[in-house]
C-alpha cells in the first residue's frame, strides 16, 4: 500500500486495516516459527506497513 493510498482511508477503514494487517503479522510470525516462509520479507513488509497505518491514524486524531 502506497502513502497517498494510507493517507486517502478514513479511521475506521485505518483501525480495520490494522486489526487485519496485526492478525495477518502474527500469523506470518507463527507460520515462520514452525517451518520457515518462502519468503521471510513478508514479515518485514507486513510490520512496517502496520506502523505507517498506526502513524497515519495517530496523526488524523490529533488533527481533530
Amino acid at each position: 500500500m502506497k502513502n497517498s493510498e494510507i493517507k486517502a482511508l478514513s479511521v475506521e477503514e485505518l483501525k480495520e486495516k490494522i486489526n487485519t494487517e496485526s492478525s495477518n503479522l502474527q500469523k506470518l510470525h507463527f507460520a515462520h516459527a514452525i517451518s520457515p516462509i518462502e519468503n521471510p520479507m513478508k514479515i518485514r513488509h507486513s510490520r512496517r506497513l502496520l506502523a505507517r497505518l498506526k502513524t497515519e491514524l495517530r496523526a488524523k486524531e490529533l488533527a481533530n
